[in-house]
């Protein structure tokens, strides 16, 4: 009976030695969840339940392993987080900070992959490649940039800073800043030359079809006045 205590006992210093860890380590992503989702109640339920975090910090260790040329290594614990979160990121992709996934099952980030500061990613959301060539071959993300749930970004493109990446849209081409993109194919609207902080609102976006639309309208309405 004792000998059982006494593990349980080591176990949980182990677990606090963990967590006090994780705290330090990745107390910018933490904070970064905690401020993009207004679920999320307190410090210590992002640390342990939010798998978006739990992805993060496996990509982390994988990437360091894959910078030590220990790719099989590195591609196991990918492949093991993917089974645990629904989250695949390969362990070449690079990733910034403050980085979030809000829920994340079946995101997925290709070995080239460029991820800036202060990105958001929803469930689903895709940054892939197009072809089976060498070389860069998945899309560079800028900062603060957010892509919407079921979102495909394809190829070696460029996402400019404070863009937003509507829901289920399909984007192939560069993306410039500021701007929002909607559609399949991807169709970019302006956002007058403003940062974007759209958090996790899906509903204030621009569409294209829908402004070009209401303005014949609007012309058509003027016209029939004359």
């Amino acid at each position: 009976m004792v000998y059982i205590i006494n593990i349980l006992i080591i176990l949980f210093i182990i677990l606090v030695i963990k967590i006090a860890f994780i705290s330090i380590f990745f107390y910018q992503d933490i904070r970064a969840a905690q401020k993009r989702d207004p679920a999320a109640k307190n410090f210590l339920e992002v640390l342990l339940l939010y798998q978006g975090l739990h992805a993060l910090i496996s990509f982390r260790l994988a990437h360091a392993l894959y910078k030590m040329r220990l790719f099989f290594l590195a591609r196991f614990l990918s492949q093991a987080t993917r089974f645990l979160t629904g989250i695949e990121i390969h362990p070449g992709a690079k990733i910034g900070k403050r980085f979030f996934v809000d829920h994340g099952m079946g995101v997925v980030i290709g070995e080239t992959s460029i991820v800036g500061d202060d990105v958001l990613l929803y469930q689903g959301a895709t940054l892939g490649g197009t072809g089976i060539v060498k070389g860069k071959r998945h899309p560079t993300i800028g900062n603060n940039v957010v892509i919407g749930a079921g979102a495909k970004v394809l190829g070696n493109i460029t996402i400019g800073d404070n863009a937003y990446i509507g829901a289920n849209a399909v984007v192939i081409k560069d993306v410039p800043p500021n701007s929002t993109v909607v559609g399949v194919p991807g169709r970019i609207t302006r956002q007058d030359g403003k940062k974007m902080d759209i958090g996790l609102d899906h509903v204030h976006i621009l569409d294209p079809i829908t402004q070009a639309i209401e303005e014949l309208q609007d012309r058509i309405d003027k016209l029939e006045k004359k």
